[in-house]
């Protein structure tokens, strides 16, 4: 039996699948935040709320107990 010699040739830069050479990458980071708007402005009416009953509360209590 022979033994398998290995060459040595040119190695090709590895491609990636789905980029072309030439085209420009884009890594712009573009998030999208609607749900997270939604989400803040319902915390921030729900916090406004209880903030208020808690003012009110704070001048109906006192007469009320009398």
């Amino acid at each position: 039996m022979s033994k398998k010699s290995r060459s040595s040739s040119v190695k090709a830069t590895p491609t990636f699948a789905g980029i072309q050479r030439g085209t420009p990458v884009s890594t712009e980071f573009n998030p999208d935040y609607s749900t997270t708007k939604i989400e803040l402005k319902r915390i921030g009416i729900l916090a406004a709320s209880f903030f208020t009953l808690l003012i009110v509360l704070a001048f109906v209590l006192p007469y009320i107990t009398k």
